[in-house]
């Protein structure tokens, strides 16, 4: 059965994380953008890392991020993978030796695939909606402007106003690899919900069982 993995980001407290973990989560996003109201300074970063147990993945989300503030998150988080949104170039994000995603503001005239080849030493790319700003608007976007599985030539994360509603109707027209929520999970910036979480995976699963029937 394929198996849409499932990110959980933008957390901020422990019970929230021990939530996403036990319901499934493949990752558990961190931000690491002053910008955003979910971000967690290094302490709280450093408490938050300790909830997150072996085989899920730990991500740490830059924007335009200064090296030695991503290698100190790293120094906390040594097999975290990096996530970033800002105006890094290839060479930015490749530096530090670590997987990385890059995300994709999927405004009018951005190719996926061009993306993909711009950066092509990205573990994986994460189409969001454009937004004012840096980081997730907590908007959908138009997901027919996607290339199709075949076409891809890497991993794709779908982010962008996902939420338990339109996820199953998001993962049976793109397919992707991973799915990324944080908005959609909550009941205010970084606080999420157990049962919007919950409504959420469980989504996720039925329509990867429509998908893969036995």
């Amino acid at each position: 059965m394929n198996r849409t993995r499932i990110k959980i980001c933008g957390l901020t407290r422990a019970a929230d994380v021990a939530d996403a973990v036990a319901l499934g989560a493949d990752a558990i996003g961190f931000v690491r953008y002053r910008g955003s109201p979910r971000f967690v300074e290094t302490r709280q970063l450093a408490s938050l890392l300790r909830e997150v147990p072996a085989f899920v993945t730990p991500v740490l989300l830059f924007v335009n991020a200064p090296e030695p503030e991503i290698r100190a998150a790293l120094d906390l988080a040594p097999n975290a993978l990096l996530q970033f949104h800002g105006d890094e170039s290839e060479p930015d994000c490749a530096r530090f030796g670590r997987p990385y995603v890059r995300a994709v503001r999927m405004a009018e005239g951005v190719d996926l695939l061009d993306c993909a080849a711009s950066f092509a030493s990205a573990v994986a790319l994460l189409a969001d909606a454009p937004a004012h700003g840096y980081g997730g608007g907590g908007a959908a976007f138009d997901w027919s402007r996607l290339p199709p599985p075949t076409a891809r030539s890497k991993p794709l994360v779908l982010a962008g106003g996902l939420n338990a509603d339109n996820v199953g109707a998001a993962v049976r027209a793109v397919r992707p690899y991973a799915v990324d929520v944080a908005s959609g999970v909550e009941d205010a910036p970084g606080i999420k919900s157990a049962e919007k979480l919950k409504r959420f995976f469980a989504a996720v699963r039925a329509a990867d069982a429509e998908l893969n029937p036995i």
